[in-house]
């Protein structure tokens, strides 16, 4: 079968998305590729075709079984031949795996990192013809990704020991510029296509908040969201145990999801968030990765991630439909202060293989995400701008669809105010960190100032009028447009850049320092509500049809014991509760349907439409 032919018989796909083509033309030459697209963009896609393609089989190497189990059971669901291999089978179940490849069973196999050097699995693949060694989570190959995992170390090693070199093509969903080049340099990739589809998802709304009461902001959007299926991020397992439990006692359908959890419990938890028998997930960021639920309407982030590319791909599992979704992030200072903690006591765990100089480098670029990620929770520029900038996408400044572009602001100038902030930084020898020289030019004559002499400083006071949270909003501002640094080290402190240099030096400053800042209640409406946020998206034109056809699926997934969307997503459900596809061909015209659904479900839920249409005197 030609790529087509594959995407709509097997997948129900009249159409590839974008990037999609051109890394799977890449592939079926025989060229090396690198995709880079967000969740939810369909990567899987780009490897499962051309490893349809090909006369044989492809290695898929994944470091998450939740993924892998999600993906073979999709697979087999709609007739491809795919099995895993992980620690979640038993020995004697990874025998029969092996065995059936050796048969030619399979055309695609799921494997961890972690077995990829062992005897059995070498021996497995000497007597195999490999098409493909597809790569997933491509990012964790890097020592400066935000999810280096030693175990990828071996795949090179793996390559090398292969009787022939086949395509290699890898894939992730976050990379910054230099980890995109550690991705082709560690990999050996030849030659690679390189397709970046772009970061930016649309459907996301993109809000942080900054709650008196985090559980009670929380509780207050389940008031009108309850029904929906989200996931709710915490950094810690105390975390996680303290809201799970208080969510549970006032009634919602909520389960949790940490490392503290055996394996039995994690793995019911995760089975039960997936079928929507609890729609809700509470859970530290062990939880998600590889999980493919494509109806989760909001995730919430309880506390501040460690940096941008984890915020970005945990507040990515929503709304992979397509349809439009909230991503939440509730902000405290106690955050910044944790995420320190668990950055140091990661060191500590992991790297063992890293000598002290690398550890170091390691641990002082954690801190300066840790950084560009607190920057954001202030940012009053556009949200989504601001991520893509981090991965250095340029696009408008100003989308429409996230809290600060909906909120009304006033510019304030700040010039003169930032003239003495820089002006101290840079006069005390660049030593101090930031509580210490605001103290200073509020005029605080505390212990630590009178320790640092900040007090006989020219500067000293010279803000006295201003309040700490005006000035702190001041050298946040400076600190998130270039005038000021923050050092990543154990103790920040404050440095001048040179934009703050050039800026001291002009007598008269020839552009304004202005700071955005959000009208009170009195002074304008509040912020302008997008209907279409967060709610199910485009409806189906008959709602409830679609309710019957989604309690349908539910008792089949039931029955069958696997996860709804599989079956039909939800977007499918809305097409055929819109245009009522009555006919084995009209059905096929929905998206998602393709001709083993179509046999496997096809027929009853034309069933189900035309009993609707009867019913409701409705023509096709």
């Amino acid at each position: 079968m030609d790529k087509h032919t594959i995407l709509k018989n097997i997948y129900g796909y009249d159409s590839f998305r974008t990037g999609q083509e051109d890394l799977i033309d890449g592939a079926i030459s025989g060229r090396d590729v690198l995709g880079i697209m967000p969740t939810g963009a369909g990567k899987s896609i780009c490897f499962q075709v051309p490893a349809l393609s090909f006369e044989g089989i492809t290695i898929v190497i994944s470091p998450l079984i939740s993924l892998m189990k999600d993906q073979v059971m999709a697979l087999v669901d709609v007739g491809v031949r795919a099995a895993y291999i992980n620690s979640s089978l038993t020995e004697g179940q990874i025998r029969k795996v092996m065995e059936n490849a050796r048969m030619g069973v399979y055309k695609i196999i799921y494997v961890a990192p972690e077995r990829l050097l062992t005897d059995s699995f070498l021996s497995l693949v000497g007597a195999l013809e490999i098409s493909m060694i597809a790569i997933d989570e491509a990012h964790c190959i890097s020592q400066w990704g935000q999810d280096f995992r030693p175990s990828y170390l071996k795949v090179t090693d793996f390559i090398d020991m292969l009787p022939a070199r086949p395509v290699i093509a890898a894939y992730t969903a976050t990379a910054t510029k230099v980890v995109k080049e550690d991705i082709v340099c560690m990999l050996g990739l030849q030659n690679p296509t390189v397709v970046v589809t772009g970061y930016d998802r649309k459907n996301l709304y993109f809000s942080v908040k900054k709650p008196q009461s985090k559980m009670n902001a929380l509780l207050d959007y389940l008031k009108e969201n309850g029904d929906k299926s989200g996931i709710i991020y915490c950094n810690t397992r105390k975390a996680v145990e303290e809201v799970q439990e208080e969510l549970f006692g006032r009634g919602y359908p909520v389960t949790r999801y940490h490392a503290g959890l055996s394996d039995a419990e994690r793995k019911e938890n995760q089975e039960a968030f997936i079928n929507d028998s609890t729609p809700v997930m509470v859970a530290t960021n062990a939880f998600g990765m590889g999980i493919d639920k494509s109806n989760v309407r909001y995730v919430i982030h309880y506390n501040m991630p460690k940096d941008i590319e984890s915020y970005y791909q945990e507040a990515g599992r929503a709304g992979r439909d397509g349809e439009p979704a909230e991503c939440i992030l509730y902000y405290s200072g106690q955050d910044v202060r944790i995420n320190e903690f668990l950055i140091d006591k990661q060191m500590e765990r992991e790297n063992e293989e890293l000598d002290n100089e690398e550890k170091e480098l390691i641990s002082e670029r954690d801190r300066e995400r840790l950084r560009k990620m607190t920057y954001y929770c202030f940012s009053n520029e556009c949200l989504r701008d601001y991520i893509l900038r981090y991965f250095g996408e340029y696009g408008n400044s100003s989308c429409g669809n996230c809290e600060n572009c909906l909120t009304e602001y006033e510019d304030i100038d700040i010039t003169s105010d930032a003239v003495s902030i820089i002006s101290v930084v840079h006069t005390s020898g660049q030593r101090y960190g930031m509580n210490s020289i605001l103290d200073a030019v509020h005029g605080t004559d505390n212990a630590k100032v009178r320790q640092f002499r900040l007090n006989e400083n020219p500067g000293f006071g010279a803000l006295r009028s201003r309040t700490i949270i005006r000035l702190r909003q001041i050298a946040n501002h400076l600190l998130v447009t270039g005038y000021l640094h923050l050092t990543a080290d154990q103790y920040p402190v404050l440095k001048v850049t040179k934009q703050g240099m050039e800026f001291l030096r002009q007598e008269i400053p020839t552009e304004p320092i202005l700071l955005k800042l959000a009208k009170k209640q009195e002074e304008a409406p509040a912020a302008k509500k997008k209907t279409s946020k967060g709610g199910g998206g485009s409806e189906a034109k008959y709602p409830e049809l679609f309710e019957q056809l989604r309690k349908r699926r539910y008792e089949i997934a039931q029955k069958e014991h696997k996860p709804p969307y599989i079956i039909f997503s939800d977007k499918a459900l809305k097409e055929m509760s819109s245009y009522l596809p009555t006919t084995e061909k009209t059905m096929l015209e929905i998206n998602g349907v393709g001709s083993s659904k179509l046999e496997k479900y096809g027929i009853e839920f034309i069933g189900l439409i035309k009993d609707y249409m009867r019913e409701h005197k409705l023509k096709s």
